[in-house]
């Protein structure tokens, strides 16, 4: 050995005993990810979203009182308006409310608006005039036509839709073939357990809430494709070794950054859910829920998924004639 020369540790193989074996454990993950998805398809299929009035239509009143107001009270009193289903919620620090009716319908566009208007007028009414002294403060008031929200509901469907297909590409593109349908499994396990839960707790899902879902979308992908980059650049630097031993070394080279990423971002929108309110507590809870799974599918389901493609027939290579 030579005085310049520097002795480099011998890399470990295959047999090596990592930190965390994903790979032997990704069947566990794998099915409880799969149970994960089926239980909440069929919730949502038996529960039913429950759509703002971006989606249905209706009008949304808020308003907040000065002195303490129970919402039994505010809601007996809107009680036999003759304005549709009236909703009340509480939100803030109890004397704020949300409330929301469908309207009536009238024969025509001009009839309806016509209607509209009055039975805003009614709600109002009672709002300042029963509860008087109190203080009522008519914050903002939001109406959204049924044929717009069922436009809007299709659109945003769509975008959902859309969204997947251009990823699917990207990283087809980017990667390998092999690659792409995992993150977009990857991403719709996201999407979909979010969801499920978000209606579970009884929350509404609105355009703000597809908007967070599809930021939950691009926030998912990104961590993945950081994965699959350290999963490629692995297996160049690895190449006499198997996919197995490739992804293994990948993910635990990448656990620590991926976690503290993902952990800085998930304490944000928990003290933004914690302490903010209204619209802005539902993206929040959406986006707490998002980066929880979405960086467990990363880990968990995305890279693990690589193996099952590669085996799959229509990516292994024909075979030469003779």
């Amino acid at each position: 050995m030579t005085k310049n020369q520097v002795t480099r540790p011998p890399e470990k193989k295959a047999h090596e005993v990592f930190k965390i074996d994903f790979i032997k454990n990704a069947g566990l993950f794998g099915g409880i990810s799969l149970v994960l998805v089926v239980v909440s398809i069929v919730f949502l299929m038996i529960k039913g979203i429950t759509y703002g009035i971006d989606f249905r239509g209706g009008t949304e009143i808020q308003v907040k009182f000065a002195q303490p107001v129970t919402i039994d009270d505010l809601r007996t009193k809107l009680t036999g308006l003759d304005v549709g289903e009236v909703g009340v919620q509480g939100f803030g620090e109890g004397s704020e409310f949300i409330i929301r009716f469908q309207g009536r319908g009238g024969a025509s566009d001009k009839e309806t608006n016509e209607m509209l208007i009055s039975d805003i007028a009614k709600v109002r009414g009672v709002v300042e005039n029963e509860f008087k002294a109190q203080g009522p403060d008519i914050r903002r008031v939001d109406s959204v036509g049924p044929q717009v929200g069922a436009e809007l509901k299709k659109n945003g469907l769509l975008a959902v839709f859309y969204c997947l297909m251009v990823i699917l590409i990207y990283v087809a593109l980017r990667f390998d073939y092999k690659f792409a349908p995992g993150a977009v499994i990857c991403l719709a396990h996201d999407a979909i357990i979010t969801l499920a839960i978000f209606v579970a707790v009884g929350k509404e899902v609105n355009i703000p809430i597809l908007a967070a879902i599809l930021t939950l979308i691009g926030y998912s992908l990104n961590d993945t494709i950081v994965v699959f980059d350290r999963i490629r650049e692995t297996e160049g630097n690895f190449k006499d070794e198997g996919t197995a031993y490739v992804i293994n070394k990948s993910i635990n080279d990448m656990l620590t950054r991926t976690l503290i990423t993902s952990g800085t971002t998930f304490v944000s929108s928990l003290f933004l859910y914690l302490f903010a309110g209204g619209t802005i507590e539902d993206i929040a809870f959406a986006m707490c829920i998002g980066i929880f799974f979405g960086t467990y599918s990363s880990i968990f389901v995305a890279a693990p998924l690589i193996l099952v493609t590669e085996k799959m027939k229509f990516l292994k290579p024909t075979p030469a004639k003779a």
